[in-house]
């Protein structure tokens, strides 16, 4: 089948990973020409962290992201599977118990253990939990990696939708774009910030616990560290706010005070694509399937709703997201 997927982010490079090793005659196309700071996903933390987004997440994100890890490696993707450390300052130590209860696969570290885990904390904190069977990449590399790869194999990379005419079949992964034929979606604004502190080293993603927002910390190789991420009720795509950055730059320095001399790189903001109920889907309208609403999920969802992508297009029985458009 000759099938137009609109969109080069997480979403449509991983439709089109799925479409063509099924045997499919794939196009992408993207005004920008590929993946690049146009897409949400160039911004994303890049955390394959299905236990720890089960916290607050509903079940089927916890369920289809266990399936991510294995999917990235398959695509050729550098999947680091160090898990995730988790750890709260003395006056928030509550947090660190309610996430224990909400979460599962994870253990319990004393000093020692985080020590061992993590020399750089050393003597910082009193416990940890490790989510040992959670895993990381570096969004922007995998992306290159995986349109590089798909280029390869025979996937046409254009800059207009000249080419709708010729599909038998248009899969939609624009996000916000898609909110004239999705008008459910809204857009949950994310900052990041991005530090080069070479003295520092961790290997594995840090979670620092909190009350009123989520922080994490994700190490990219060569000294530099992505933090993130607010979470604000907004399609707004720039403009990172002086309290959210100071949040963000003070949670790094909580966690370990040498952050206080580290290079700011770069600050990022963009509006992640969901729904309502926060969960993804695919939604039939005409001849068109949208695949959106993946929020903070991008790299850990994208694998699973691609599959189901391939499947609905295949005739297979309608996949666990599939909604029917009848606006």
């Amino acid at each position: 089948m000759r099938v137009l997927v609109r969109g080069s982010g997480v979403a449509g490079l991983c439709v089109a990973a799925e479409l063509s090793a099924r045997g499919h005659a794939v196009t992408i196309t993207d005004p920008a020409g590929g993946p690049g700071a146009q897409a949400c996903s160039w911004w994303a933390g890049g955390m394959l962290a299905p236990d720890c987004e089960g916290v607050t997440a509903e079940e089927p994100v916890v369920r289809l992201g266990r399936q991510a890890a294995d999917w990235w490696q398959a695509q050729g993707a550098a999947v680091t599977r160090a898990g995730t450390l988790v750890v709260a300052l003395g006056r928030d130590r509550r947090e660190l118990d309610l996430f224990a209860r909400r979460s599962t696969n994870h253990r319990w570290l004393d000093r020692d253990g985080i020590a061992a885990a993590e020399p750089q904390l050393a003597g910082r904190f009193e416990r940890a939990l490790m989510m040992s069977e959670e895993a990381h990449l570096d969004p922007r590399a995998t992306l290159h990696g995986l349109r590089d790869r798909l280029v390869a194999r025979g996937v046409r990379l254009v800059t207009d939708g000249a080419s709708d005419t010729l599909a038998e079949q248009v899969i939609d992964c624009t996000g916000l774009a898609a909110r004239p034929a999705l008008p459910e979606l809204r857009g949950v604004k994310g900052e990041m910030a991005v530090l080069r502190a070479p003295e520092i080293d961790l290997t594995r993603p840090v979670r620092l616990l909190h009350p009123r927002y989520p922080l994490y910390i994700v190490p990219r190789g060569d000294g530099r560290f992505m933090l993130g991420a607010t979470q604000i009720e907004s399609g707004a795509r720039a403009g990172a706010s002086v309290r959210s950055v100071m949040e963000l730059l003070s949670a790094a320095y909580a966690l370990d005070p040498a952050f206080g001399a580290a290079e700011l790189v770069e600050i990022g903001v963009d509006a992640r694509p969901a729904f309502p109920d926060n969960l993804p889907r695919l939604t039939r309208a005409g001849d068109t399937l949208y695949v959106n609403g993946l929020f903070r999920h991008g790299f850990l969802l994208a694998p699973a709703l691609a599959q189901m992508a391939a499947a609905a297009l295949e005739g297979q029985p309608d996949p666990e997201m599939l909604h029917d458009h009848h606006a």
